[in-house]
């Protein structure tokens, strides 16, 4: 009897019929890598942000290697833990920074590949985007005001329960609708919201990284920069710095 399993192989190729599979998705990475955290195999949403015009450019490397800097830095760190500890790494929050400095909101998921022994030879995963509240979804209505409450007083101690109840939802109904309509739970809607607004904010140079974080609603610098760097792999004033330079960039004159 033939291994039903050997349609998850490499054609000849090179393909994997996953990946083939997912190359039209375009706000989903795709990828497997082997023990040493090498990309095998990704779709074309993964090649073509990083940059490269061929997939066998990103093959072999690692994701240190491929997205150059924090990102790909961070990325490289999570796939060790994966490796290492044969854990499941489940809808992590994350943001990277697109070329202008704009922030890209995504969940990544990684699961260790195991062979017939049990022992962990790789890992797969996927990072999808992160869409903007859907307003034509049916559930949007249920929740509306809550979203618009998070999005104004995001400067607030905001508690989840009490947004839950303020529109007559158990705590866990309010999450899984919004689960529904936007992808995420109720605490990462709110990260997301205080960390797009402290991205708008770093780019004003007269506010201290003290006073972006209160106004973001983080009870001191060292609670904002913890998060901050947790969530897209840098700190706030390195992120400032990043911006200051791309922009002092731009506005150089070419000399005559």
């Amino acid at each position: 009897m033939d291994d039903p399993r050997a349609w998850l192989r490499p054609a000849p190729d090179g393909s994997w019929p996953m990946e083939t599979l997912l190359d039209g998705v375009p706000d989903l990475i795709f990828f497997v890598k082997d023990l040493q955290g090498r990309y095998v195999s990704v779709n074309d949403t993964l090649r073509r942000r990083s940059g490269v015009p061929h997939k066998r450019d990103v093959l072999g490397r690692t994701a240190a290697e491929v997205f150059m800097g924090d990102p790909g830095q961070r990325f490289n760190e999570q796939d060790v833990r994966t490796l290492r500890e044969g854990q499941e790494l489940r809808d992590v929050l994350e943001m990277y920074f697109g070329p202008r400095g704009e922030p890209i909101w995504c969940l990544t998921h990684k699961i260790p590949v195991r062979n017939a022994a049990g022992e962990v030879v790789g890992l797969a995963g996927v990072s999808r985007d992160v869409p903007v509240p859907m307003e034509r979804h049916a559930d949007f209505a249920r929740i509306a005001e809550a979203l618009s409450y998070m999005q104004g007083h995001y400067d607030q101690p905001l508690r989840i329960p009490v947004l839950a109840a303020h529109i007559g939802l158990s705590e866990d109904n309010f999450e899984r609708l919004l689960r529904r309509v936007c992808q995420v739970t109720p605490q990462q809607f709110l990260i997301k919201a205080r960390l797009n607004a402290a991205v708008e904010l770093l780019h004003k140079p007269g506010l201290s990284i003290s006073e972006i974080a209160h106004a973001c609603g983080y009870a001191d610098h060292s609670a904002f920069t913890r998060k901050f760097r947790t969530v897209t792999g840098i700190s706030p004033q390195a992120y400032r710095d990043r911006v200051s330079t791309n922009k002092e960039g731009s506005q150089r004159k070419p000399a005559p």
